[in-house]
């Protein structure tokens, strides 16, 4: 058995050096990491996961706290994965969510990671998606996921989180017509935290009302927001091969509104409420299946495009560099239409040829 097998049988075992091991493999793109991973999916599937997302200053963090500690009184053990702001030259992640994560720190049940950002969109890498499937391999039972800032790019979450939790804090209209633009679009749970400050009753009822104008849309009446992107991932799929006349039939889910202050641990019971009104909801529904296809097609475009970039990366650099390649076209010699074509051909060629084994 060589390291990395010991590794991954450390990790099946329970032992948490092992899981942060290899989710320090993952992050680092250490040798093996690839096929690490490839032997973790067969061991996923049982988690919840939960991303929670939203404006700074939202108190994302203290809420992620009371969630994980309120988890554990529940008996559940919990994987938080924390993605900080980094910088774009290092990589590195600081600590602060590790240290502001101070009521359950000493728990080795509630397991603690914090993630560079490495100027992803929305913050959340490949190698989050793969430090989620080590917690769920693991034996959490929730994962949940901070994430940095909000905006249009944080839709990336989804890809990851079964339930994507919104935070708004009280505020003027102009906080929900900002947020409105992107990031509203992908919740299935909306927090107003702070819930003790003036304005909260009115940005409850903002949403509320912004809900209802958007009955029958993506995000209300219309099975939340993960539905017509699996679609638009899966033109060719058709879900009656695995959702019966029953699940047809299951309500659509309306995204609820919960009031919380977590500093005080208020409402952290009615948002896990929510989130698991929201875990029968994709499971009764059949949508659970299609999050689940939906997110490995996009893993498989996801590596596809890193890999044949590589690939054509390497090539490129045989052929003299794009530096040399980009001289070229500066003196005349050919131009860049002529260059990609050339490079291309040998692997258009191959790809004609390949018969796809899909067995």
């Amino acid at each position: 058995m060589n390291a990395d097998e010991e590794l991954l049988e450390d990790l099946l075992a329970g032992e948490h050096r092992a899981l942060a091991r290899v989710i320090s493999k993952i992050e680092n793109r250490s040798s093996g990491y690839r096929d690490l991973v490839s032997e973790l999916y067969a061991h996923t599937g049982d988690a919840d996961v939960i991303g929670v997302t939203g404006s700074p200053g939202a108190g994302k963090s203290t809420l992620v706290d009371k969630l994980a500690e309120t988890y554990r009184d529940r008996g559940e053990t919990v994987g938080v994965i924390a993605i900080d702001p980094s910088s774009p030259f290092t990589g590195g992640a600081v600590l602060g969510d590790r240290i502001r994560m101070a009521s359950t720190v000493g728990d080795m049940d509630v397991f603690v990671r914090s993630m560079s950002a490495r100027g992803t969109l929305g913050g959340l890498s490949t190698a989050t998606a793969d430090a989620v499937k080590a917690m769920d391999a693991f034996g959490k039972d929730k994962i949940i996921i901070e994430t940095v800032g909000a905006g249009q790019n944080e839709i990336d979450i989804v890809r990851t989180a079964d339930t994507v939790a919104v935070l708004v804090p009280p505020g003027s209209g102009d906080e929900i017509q900002t947020l409105k633009a992107g990031i509203l679009e992908i919740a299935d749970v909306f927090v107003v935290n702070k819930a003790d400050r003036d304005g909260a009753d009115r940005t409850v009822q903002e949403l509320r009302d912004m809900i209802q104008l958007d009955e029958g849309g993506g995000m209300a009446g219309g099975g939340g927001h993960h539905s017509q992107e699996v679609i638009d991932a899966h033109d060719d799929w058709d879900p009656e091969d695995d959702v019966d006349d029953a699940d047809a039939d299951a309500e659509t889910w309306t995204t609820p509104i919960v009031e919380t202050v977590a500093t005080r641990g208020e409402g952290v019971d009615d948002l896990l409420e929510a989130f698991a009104d929201h875990r029968q909801y994709l499971v009764d529904s059949g949508e659970h299946a299609e999050q689940v296809r939906g997110r490995y097609a996009e893993e498989i475009r996801t590596l596809l495009r890193e890999d044949v970039h590589a690939m054509l990366e390497d090539r490129l650099a045989a052929a003299g560099g794009v530096d040399d390649l980009a001289e070229a076209v500066r003196q005349g010699e050919t131009d860049p239409y002529s260059i990609a074509d050339d490079v291309l051909a040998p692997v258009e060629t191959c790809l004609e040829d390949l018969e796809i084994d899909d067995g």
